[in-house]
């Protein structure tokens, strides 16, 4: 009976020995990660005077000037007319950038706009931007 007693001791100091989980100093690659706090999006204010700029510069490296003039009609309505019929808003940078990538016709004569399809939209806008900037009150 002894026996038995000792070799019952035995096998629970052994079970609770294996049971418990040491702490290493190694990490354990394959556990779940800690939550990390959530990142904050911060939003960079942007100047408009430096997307204004970007816009007019953009302008002046495309074909634009080719049919568009500032102050001037050529082949196209100048840029303060465009300036002077819409309203410089959100909805019509993006109706104007439009315009600008798909091309179009109609609102100014029969003479059609060439189309800049690989422009990317944000510059389109940049370039409106610089246009209804122009608009004198």
């Amino acid at each position: 009976m002894t026996k038995f007693f000792t070799a019952c001791i035995s096998a629970g100091l052994l079970m609770t020995s294996c049971g418990k989980q040491e702490s290493s100093s190694v990490p354990d690659f394959n556990a779940p990660p800690a939550s990390a706090p959530e990142k904050v999006q911060e939003t960079v204010p942007v100047d408009p005077s430096a997307r204004i700029a970007e816009g007019k510069s953009l302008i002046e490296g495309t074909d634009c000037l080719t049919c568009h003039k500032t102050d001037d009609k050529l082949i196209g309505p100048s840029y303060r007319e465009i300036a002077g019929r819409y309203d410089n808003n959100p909805q019509n940078h993006e109706l104007l950038a439009g315009k600008i990538i798909d091309g179009g016709s109609g609102v100014w004569g029969s003479v059609p706009m060439s189309a800049h399809p690989g422009m990317s939209r944000d510059n389109a806008k940049k370039m409106v931007e610089y246009i209804l900037s122009l608009r004198v009150n």
